[in-house]
């Protein structure tokens, strides 16, 4: 589910390694408005969806979520590395916590549901 809307990007070139989630892909548009319509605050722009990811991952592998970096705008939400072998594997894992959190929209609701005032929305 949301295959296009995810990405590992590696770009050894560039010693970075990326993963992005393009929230203005029509399925992850979709679920964001059901989140907002829930909770208001929740206006799931790149930002807002820095802080759901942020917070889930950090609840799953708080020690990962130590280490990636994150760069939201406004249609996207970006987490990086720079560029080594056991990097690429730590964002694999990073981009596998994402997918599992995308992987059913009513559990990921619920989740908000329960987290919304922990969450620390744009």
């Amino acid at each position: 589910m949301y295959d296009e809307s995810i990405k590992l990007i590696e770009m050894p070139e560039h010693n970075s390694i990326s993963v992005c989630v393009y929230n203005e892909h029509d399925e992850i548009f979709a679920l964001g408005d059901r989140i907002k319509d829930k909770h208001e605050e929740a206006y799931m722009n790149g930002y807002n969806w820095d802080a759901l990811i942020r917070f889930y991952v950090g609840q799953k592998d708080p020690a990962l979520m130590e280490e990636v970096g994150t760069d939201p705008e406004a249609g996207m939400f970006s987490a990086y590395m720079s560029y080594s072998k056991d990097n690429l594997e730590k964002m694999r894992l990073f981009e596998a916590h994402v997918r599992t959190m995308l992987a059913n929209d009513e559990e990921l609701i619920a989740f908000v549901d329960a987290n919304a005032d922990s969450i620390e929305w744009d």
